[in-house]
């Protein structure tokens, strides 16, 4: 006689009587969840232990002698036991965001010799300080063109001089070939044809420039980022590293480039940052054709963008204006606190409502 290990059988046969229908038990595998026991062939199941055993067979086949395998265990990996596992830090809150306000710091760059030579070699019109001269004495020399943009008339002594002046009041543009002056829009691609374009509107001539017809120059810029800096790279050429201007604070940055060839015309950039900057630690550099300007970043995190669209900036407060309100803030605390209400003297005007009553009779 031999013993079956078919699951759920059990039982002792005689391998010359074993037959097709011999066997009753069970092809699948048992499974025990939420208290369970079970068959996964027949989904018989139940919470006692003992009943799970006693669960009868639902296949007839013949008896059979050979152990069913043996479920593989999960291999060990050695290397599991080496794994370090990363525990992030937490998250720190973000920084409070200073005013807009605060003094501005001065950042002195780091010159490139190739800029100093260019521009230390840079012979700079004179005649605009005979013009500041003029100016001063009201006096107007003879051969003085006129100012106007689009007016070739020089200055003569003559009643012409008072004569009606033609000019165009807008500024050239020069887009994809083509010339024109933005008031009157006539478009050619010949720049000779251009410069001989008559004016557009009339007026009186103009001898001498004024302080808002001064050039502005406009200068391409662009900005990069590192996970621990910002960097923002203008491109400009000739411009004067002498009187330029590079000033930050922590979430403002002010640059200002004047170009001597072009009677002093400025770039001016005033941005309000996205994030917050380190200025202590605040570098620039200028070369022959850009100004880089390497802000560390004072908390950790990617900037959406540059800087916040604004039309124009509050102006930045002074170091010793910051310091005269901060201490005056502290004053009034401070004078605050020091304030008793036991100081308070009792100041009796007037009667009482109990005076009323009893004086009632004198009211009439």
């Amino acid at each position: 006689m031999e013993r079956c290990y078919n699951r759920g059988c059990g039982q002792t046969f005689d391998p010359e009587n074993n037959t097709d229908e011999s066997c009753c038990h069970h092809p699948g595998t048992p499974y025990f969840h939420d208290a369970y026991k079970g068959w996964s062939c027949c989904n018989k199941k139940s919470v006692d232990f003992t009943e799970f055993l006693s669960i009868k067979g639902c296949t007839l086949s013949k008896h059979s002698n050979i152990k069913p395998p043996e479920p593989e265990k999960p291999v060990k990996n050695e290397d599991d036991k080496n794994v370090v596992v990363e525990v992030r830090a937490p998250i720190r809150e973000s920084m409070q965001r200073p005013p807009i306000e605060s003094p501005m710091t001065t950042i002195k760059p780091t010159v490139a010799q190739a800029l100093k030579d260019t521009i230390d070699t840079l012979k700079v019109k004179t005649v605009n300080v005979k013009e500041d001269s003029d100016l001063a004495s009201g006096a107007i020399s003879i051969g003085t063109s006129c100012k106007n943009k689009g007016c070739t008339y020089s200055y003569s002594g003559t009643a012409t001089d008072h004569a009606e002046c033609i000019y165009h009041p807008g500024v050239p543009i020069f887009h994809e070939g083509m010339k024109y002056w933005s008031c009157c829009q006539r478009k050619t691609s010949d720049f000779s044809v251009f410069m001989a374009q008559k004016g557009c509107a009339c007026g009186e001539h103009k001898w001498f420039k004024e302080e808002e017809d001064k050039q502005v120059v406009n200068c391409r810029y662009d900005w990069h980022q590192t996970p621990t800096n910002v960097i923002v790279s203008i491109y400009a050429k000739k411009y004067n590293y002498k009187s330029s201007r590079i000033e930050v604070n922590p979430i403002r940055l002010h640059v200002n480039l004047v170009f001597p060839e072009q009677d002093d015309a400025k770039f001016d950039l005033e941005l309000e940052l996205r994030g917050i900057i380190d200025v202590n630690k605040t570098s620039a550099h200028i070369f022959a054709t850009k100004v880089e300007i390497t802000m560390p970043k004072a908390e950790p995190g990617s900037w959406q963008k540059l800087d916040f669209p604004r039309e124009k900036l509050p102006p930045a407060l002074k170091p010793n204006e910051s310091e005269s309100i901060f201490t005056s803030q502290r004053k009034d605390s401070e004078s605050d606190d020091e304030f008793n209400l036991d100081d308070i003297e009792t100041v009796n005007n007037g009667l009482r409502l109990a005076d009323i009553s009893d004086n009632k009779n004198h009211l009439d």
